[in-house]
């Protein structure tokens, strides 16, 4: 889904890295993902983005989004009112009052933001530039999972804490700003209220009327990629969903910890994902390579996908550097989980 333009969101809170495209397209990191076991329960959440970025170029000003399970529900900006997405259009229409507290929501960021931005920046002696202001919250299936943060050109700017029921600066130009929120003591009582009551029962109704699309699984395709012979050999898998897998290697059986590499989990064009595993194979005689294989498990699916060490079924790059022949394999590695926002080119 491409609307607007290109922009990325990466957030600490809870391990999470977002990629819009468009607007609106997110990848979670591997490194959060469960493994799946017998009677594996999947953790359901909602969660709202609102991203302010007055000056930008080709996107609207002011962004919201709102995602059951990193399913897209509903969006609006500043130049378009909340929108369902089609799956939710019955929904919403049979619950008007999720639409009209949601465009609430918005508006009310919208104005805020746009406020926050113009004092941020004369307290920072920001003269040109585009500069962000991201807020993250929402909850999983209980009460003592909700989170709102907020972030500012790149950086953790204010966490609300739950059980303090304060908000927390981790950079010095953010603490009169908590100062400020802080002294709203009204709004903290709100604020955990959404948190703990209201975003989960939402997330429960939500759940009941996307049961039946939020949970449908796709398998992917499973390939063997080589860049050189002496390069690891990546399991790589394309074109499943939900996010919600795991993948490793295996030898006589048993799972390797050590000479393998694992790479994030991607978002596809299309919706689905694809992430990949390396297994350093210098040490590895031909006699043994038939006794490793990669395994790949899906949230929802009770039978793996496992996939032999073999060498006739390699993919191998033979191009000059820069080029490939075959197939070019990119893995991006996790990244330091940092809030930014960047416009993307």
């Amino acid at each position: 889904m491409h609307v607007f333009a290109s922009f990325k969101f990466t957030s600490a809170l809870k391990g999470f890295t977002h990629v819009y495209t468009g607007c609106f397209h997110f990848r979670p990191l591997a490194t959060i993902s469960t493994k799946i076991l017998p009677n594996f329960t999947v953790k359901h959440s909602l969660k709202y983005f609102f991203t302010e970025s007055p000056g930008a170029q080709s996107i609207p000003e002011f962004v919201a989004v709102a995602i059951v399970d990193d399913v897209q529900i509903g969006d609006s900006n500043s130049v378009r009112e909340a929108t369902p997405k089609k799956d939710w259009i019955k929904f919403f229409e049979d619950h008007p009052q999720h639409l009209e507290w949601y465009s609430l929501q918005s508006n009310e960021s919208h104005h805020f933001f746009k406020a926050t931005i113009e004092t941020l920046r004369q307290r920072l002696n920001q003269t040109e530039g585009v500069h962000i202001l991201q807020r993250m919250k929402g909850c999983e299936w209980d009460d003592e999972t909700g989170y709102d943060q907020y972030g500012y050109d790149r950086e953790d700017f204010l966490a609300y804490d739950l059980q303090t029921l304060t908000w927390i600066a981790p950079k010095p130009h953010a603490v009169l700003t908590k100062m400020r929120f802080d002294a709203h003591e009204h709004q903290f009582e709100s604020n955990k209220n959404f948190l703990v009551y209201q975003c989960p029962d939402f997330l429960k109704e939500y759940l009941r009327y996307g049961k039946r699309f939020l949970q449908t699984a796709v398998l992917p395709s499973v390939s063997l990629l080589q860049k050189t012979p002496s390069s690891p050999v990546s399991c790589h898998a394309t074109g499943f969903y939900p996010d919600r897998a795991v993948m490793f290697w295996r030898k006589d059986g048993v799972q390797l910890h050590e000479g393998v590499d694992l790479g994030e989990i991607l978002l596809n064009n299309d919706g689905t994902f694809q992430m990949s595993i390396d297994l350093n194979v210098s040490s590895v005689t031909p006699e043994d390579w038939q006794r490793y294989d990669c395994v790949f498990q899906l949230s929802g699916v009770n039978e793996d996908m496992i996939t032999k060490l073999d060498k006739t079924v390699v993919k191998t790059n033979r191009g000059k550097t820069g080029e490939c022949s075959n197939v070019c394999v990119s893995i991006s590695r996790p990244k330091s989980p940092l809030l930014a926002a960047r416009i993307m080119t």
